[in-house]
């Protein structure tokens, strides 16, 4: 499957914003299953420089620089993506269980950007509440099959948590999150992560785009897709990494588009930096994520 992404981002600003510093993590980062070409960053106005490098996980970072005052900024990332046209991993009668990829994560040597033991731990947005263990109780088991028992845990996620866009945004805690049962996939993410990691697995937050489809009869409609998050779980040496999207209750597919992994939003998050001047600020965002035979 061969996807054309688009994702425009306009910030508009109450007054002239002055001096700008910004990081954006929107090219996708070399993971197995894909490959990216004819990647294109827009910045208008142009800022006073742009430099790109990689991060300490598997993202890519561009840090842009303004100088002159400004009232608006657009920002647009174009990309050509190729995933692989499997179906997704399935549990087998054969994984190893929790207990056993929880012990194989600390003796592992592997010290690159996706090494399991760097997604152990807690992190600034995912922390290790133990109300979330409380809640998991024995679904992660040490003895359960480690796929099996993260897709149930998917699962419960879905059917237990309501998704609504108003009730949180990208700065609130993980304990709110869970505490009231509702939010987005960001929020997901990280009740999953945290769930995982106190379990001793590999847990990893990843940031990327869905190809989601219109209702039958219906266009597609320009602009309905957006980035979503879901976590990465290292499933022991011989199944390595496997996707899970608790929004959703699957393991991830071709329509997941990966493009950064970290330990949690923090680490992977589009856009972030800061401005002097420019007062309140706006934020529009579209994305489209259209297949390549609906390009001609």
């Amino acid at each position: 499957m061969i996807y054309h992404v688009r994702h425009q981002t306009i910030l508009r600003y109450a007054a002239p914003m002055r001096l700008a510093r910004f990081n954006l993590r929107l090219r996708p980062a070399p993971w197995a299953g894909q490959w990216t070409s004819d990647y294109a960053l827009t910045v208008d106005p142009v800022p006073s420089t742009i430099a790109s490098r990689p991060g300490a996980w598997p993202v890519h970072v561009a840090r842009l620089v303004i100088e002159s005052p400004i009232r608006q900024l657009t920002i647009e990332s174009r990309f050509r993506i190729g995933v692989a046209d499997s179906a997704p991993p399935e549990p087998q009668p054969d994984d190893p269980t929790i207990g056993a990829v929880a012990k194989a994560a600390l003796v592992d040597r592997d010290m690159s950007a996706s090494a399991p033991a760097l997604y152990l731990y807690a992190s600034t947005r995912a922390p290790l509440l133990a109300e979330i263990g409380d809640w998991v109780g024995d679904g992660l088991d040490p003895e359960r099959p480690v796929v099996a028992a993260a897709l149930a845990l998917a699962l419960r996620i879905r059917a237990e948590f309501a998704y609504d866009p108003g009730a949180t945004d990208a700065s609130t805690p993980v304990a709110d999150a869970f505490a009231a049962r509702h939010g987005v996939c960001q929020d997901f993410a990280h009740v999953m992560v945290v769930a995982l990691r106190l379990a001793g697995l590999p847990a990893a937050y990843v940031s990327g785009y869905l190809r989601t489809d219109p209702p039958p009869g219906r266009p597609r409609l320009i602009g309905a897709d957006a980035m979503h998050a879901w976590v990465m779980l290292w499933c022991g040496p011989t199944r390595g990494w496997i996707g899970f999207d608790p929004t959703n209750g699957c393991i991830t597919g071709n329509g997941h588009l990966f493009v950064a992994m970290g330990r949690d939003y923090a680490d992977v998050a589009p856009m972030d930096g800061l401005f002097v001047g420019g007062g309140g600020q706006s934020i529009q965002a579209m994305v489209d994520v259209v297949p390549e035979e609906e390009m001609a």
